[in-house]
């Protein structure tokens, strides 16, 4: 079920629709079908169709439910980054609970960011707009909090994740960006802090992803805490 592209804007936003209840994937199919700038790629009831979807259309952005039956939002994000091609689509969890263990899992796999379900649908629109943008205002207070939530949970333990490989290649400028965007700070933020231009922050940040093997704004949240760069209140 795709959209055909119609030629008359070329920059609408390419949007695959995830989730295993019929009634909230149509509610948002319709929703993304009626707003300007937006098109759906397609729509999904599982982990499993939505990782055939993604290397068949090849949306922009993926709306991601987390908890379905089968391959879960966790596993069906993990398979969709490590198959992508450049550029990788921005993942946004679709979730009932702003604490969610499994949201928590998916920013770990890769997912840029996440939405509860009740949220209206200007917000949701302007979710979608702003990862496909990459826009480092997207809720990185919110994703910290998570972050600090699970981390405190397991005592400041460290997971059974290994450090990236590439964590003692970072300079020392690139270790002060990756603490100040884990603390929430915007790009914009960091540069006041720093003295530095807001470009100059994005180029360290982009290069501290590279090295670190990450695809998103929130991976670097999750692996300055759990690498303990930035500790829960500090």
């Amino acid at each position: 079920m795709t959209d055909t592209d119609t030629g008359n804007d070329r920059r609408a936003i390419r949007v695959l629709v995830v989730d295993d209840q019929f009634l909230v994937r149509s509610g948002l199919v319709a929703l993304l079908r009626a707003a300007p700038g937006m098109e759906v790629a397609g729509e999904a009831a599982d982990g499993e169709e939505a990782v055939r979807l993604a290397a068949k259309t090849r949306p922009d952005v993926i709306l991601m439910d987390i908890r379905m039956p089968g391959a879960s939002g966790i596993e069906a994000t993990e398979r969709i980054l490590a198959a992508a091609t450049d550029p990788p689509p921005r993942i946004l969890v679709l979730t009932t609970f702003d604490l969610d263990e499994y949201v928590y899992g998916a920013l770990r796999a890769g997912a840029s960011g996440f939405l509860l379900k009740d949220a209206g649908p200007e917000r949701l629109l302007a979710a979608v707009t702003a990862v496909h943008g990459g826009d480092a205002l997207f809720a990185p207070v919110v994703t910290r909090r998570l972050v600090e939530a699970f981390t405190r949970v397991t005592d400041g333990a460290a997971t059974d994740r290994e450090p990236p490989p590439g964590l003692d290649a970072l300079t020392t400028r690139e270790v002060e960006v990756l603490k100040l965007v884990a603390r929430g700070l915007t790009n914009a933020e960091a540069a006041d802090r720093l003295f530095i231009s807001e470009a100059t922050v994005k180029t360290h940040l982009n290069r501290t992803m590279t090295k670190l093997g990450l695809t998103s704004r929130a991976q670097v949240v999750v692996v300055a805490y759990e690498t303990g760069l930035v500790t829960p209140g500090g």
